[in-house]
């Protein structure tokens, strides 16, 4: 099965649950048949949870994690953080072109050009490459207003109350 007709999606915004709806998706399109490409940026951290059910999906969802383990430095990015997210981008590239995937994730990609790992004309590009039948998805905080310009649908997450203020750390199975 295959899509009609692909478009491009962006969540973005301060709340929680980007990359949770996302990931919402690529559960529903797998369970489809459809073929899902998951690339992350800036999460070299894990594993995540998100990982070890990828696993029991395959081969229909893939998901690659790209950066190094902690924070980047918005003010002053390791070479390295640059390197990785330029390396990943080239990767979502390829994968786009190859028209393998039916449904490709680009978690937290709006976020890795807000910290000026990536240019945003790159990221502009790249969802030019999209083809007729494939799904985009970017994700990430501060998404740039030209791709929020050019996308189909664009859903901003608002925080309201976050429990993270009140002392609650990042939970396995919930946060990561």
């Amino acid at each position: 099965m295959k899509l009609d007709q692909g478009c491009i999606q962006v969540y973005t915004g301060n709340g929680k649950g980007k990359t949770t709806a996302a990931l919402g998706l690529a559960f529903r399109a797998a369970g489809r048949g459809f073929q899902v490409l998951v690339i992350q940026f800036m999460k070299g951290g894990g594993p995540y949870g998100e990982h070890e059910a990828a696993k029991r999906l395959a081969p229909e969802l893939t998901i690659i994690a790209t950066g190094r383990p902690g924070w980047v430095n918005r003010e002053n990015p390791d070479p390295e953080d640059v390197r990785l997210a330029r390396e990943a981008l080239n990767m979502a590239r390829e994968a786009l072109t190859r028209e393998h995937y039916d449904l490709v994730i680009l978690d937290e990609i709006n976020g890795a050009v807000s910290f000026g790992l990536i240019p945003v004309d790159d990221v502009l590009e790249l969802m030019t490459l999209k083809p007729p039948r494939v799904e985009l998805v970017l994700t990430g905080r501060n998404a740039d207003e030209r791709v929020i310009a050019a996308a189909d649908l664009v859903t901003e997450m608002r925080e309201i109350k976050h429990y993270y203020r009140a002392g609650v750390p990042a939970r396995t199975g919930i946060e990561k």
